[in-house]
């Protein structure tokens, strides 16, 4: 599969790499066969969980299209990355207990920078006996735990990592158990990776960020579950951080340490590569689904993702170009090309296999308990489905491409358009319309 994402040099795969081919999310059909009906496309009506199309000639195209749509990410299908040899998720189980990998003999840190003036009057400490435990995670999350949908990716990469549900305890009812007096403006964290200090992976985040939330944005959390069950080894377990709106090098795995700091500049890895790691979590399209052939003059199905970032999402769009065209001159955004709108569809009713009902919890951010929908849709930090049927298709050979419309009107990869800060490059597939 040739796939391209303009303006890249490289050739990488982006199609979303989590789409179960023997599932059928029943909502997902639904909507989508509503989706045609609108469009009055003969057979629509038949379209079924059972049989998608009774008759007509896009049965093929639309089974595959809508497979796998299950919105949550199972746990055995995310992507999770890891240092060391082995990774920690391979350690033994003796190994894992060892190192506090476990929740009986896991302990999170929280002190002060000993290279900085900041002040704290209760540093939680290995040393001193005072380090936070499991058993002190589980009386919090009594009173304070949240959850919250949120999907995982990378600053890196072009495509997600996954989508899910996540629980745990907001950070700063842990910070505040330290007594901070002042001179704090960052703190860095870390976890374990493995034995050697030079494969530490650290990150780190402004201490307003952790103490207050930005309207309408979740909680920086000690987590400890995905999708309603526990985290597994390879997600992070025991203790893992999650910031919402935080590309995956904020969110770290096997949370052991926490070092509150006067010094305002960040020292993550990803810092010290040239990244801007204060970036939030940009919005973008891809494609999941598109038949590297098809036919002139048949009905044609596309399905994708968007990835809702920091500036929301209110349309996704799709532009079919003729390979042996010109292409719009002076434009490298395409911002000048002949646009059409993709359909974006709704929340799903069943969110996923590993939630019982595929229901979310009640008690979920910015889900209506009784109803169990969403107070808006999208939401930010999250990933949303969008589906289109390409008709009066003319033979030729093609390059399909798709973008966002952000809540502000901006088309996809502005206004942020540089990979440093994420990547968010136009996803292109080639489409060949045979006679």
């Amino acid at each position: 599969m040739d796939t391209r994402y303009d303006g890249e040099k490289e050739n990488v795969d982006g199609r979303f790499m989590h789409i179960d081919p023997n599932s059928i999310a029943g909502d997902h059909v639904e909507v989508t066969r509503r989706y045609f009906l609108r469009l009055g496309v003969a057979g629509a009506a038949a379209l079924t969980t059972s049989s998608l199309w009774a008759e007509g000639q896009a049965k093929a195209a639309l089974e595959q299209a809508v497979a796998g749509l299950e919105y949550l990410t199972p746990l055995n299908k995310f992507r999770f990355a890891g240092r060391g040899n082995p990774p920690p998720w391979q350690l033994s189980e003796e190994k894992r207990r060892q190192v506090g990998l476990t929740p009986e003999t896991w302990q999170l840190e929280v002190v002060a920078d000993p290279e900085s003036n900041c002040k704290i009057g209760k540093p939680l400490s290995k040393e001193a006996g005072t380090a936070f435990r499991w058993d002190d995670l589980m009386r919090l999350a009594k009173e304070h735990a949240v959850r919250y949908l949120k999907v995982m990716t990378c600053l890196n990469a072009p495509s997600p990592n996954g989508m899910a549900l996540w629980e745990g305890v907001p950070l700063r009812e842990v910070i505040w158990m330290t007594q901070p007096a002042g001179d704090i403006r960052r703190l860095y964290y870390y976890g374990y990776d493995n034995d050697d200090p030079k494969q530490r992976f650290q990150s780190s985040l402004s201490i307003n960020r952790v103490l207050e939330d930005p309207p309408g944005v979740d909680p920086v959390i000690l987590c400890y579950k995905l999708n309603g069950k526990p985290l597994s080894p390879k997600a992070g377990a025991p203790v893992r951080l999650i910031c919402p709106e935080g590309y995956g090098f904020h969110n770290i795995k096997w949370l052991q340490r926490i070092v509150l700091t006067n010094d305002p500049e960040p020292n993550d890895n990803y810092a010290k590569q040239g990244l801007d790691v204060d970036s939030p979590m940009k919005t973008f399209a891809r494609f999941v689904h598109v038949p590297s052939k098809a036919k002139a003059g048949e009905p044609t199905a596309v399905t994708g993702l968007a990835q809702v970032g920091i500036s929301g999402l209110s349309r996704v769009q799709y532009w079919l170009h003729r390979q042996d065209a010109p292409l719009p001159p002076d434009d490298p955004h395409f911002t000048k090309a002949e646009w059409k709108d993709a359909e974006i569809l709704p929340p799903p009713k069943n969110w996923g296999s590993e939630l019982p009902g595929g229901k979310l919890p009640p008690d979920t951010r910015h889900v209506d308990p009784k109803t169990g929908k969403p107070h808006s849709w999208p939401l930010r930090y999250t990933l949303a489905h969008w589906a289109v049927l390409l008709t009066d298709l003319k033979p030729g050979r093609y390059d399909l491409r798709c973008r966002t419309i952000d809540a502000r009107g901006i088309a996809q990869p502005m206004p942020r358009p540089f990979p440093k800060s994420g990547r968010a490059p136009i996803h292109r597939l080639p489409l060949m319309v045979e006679p």
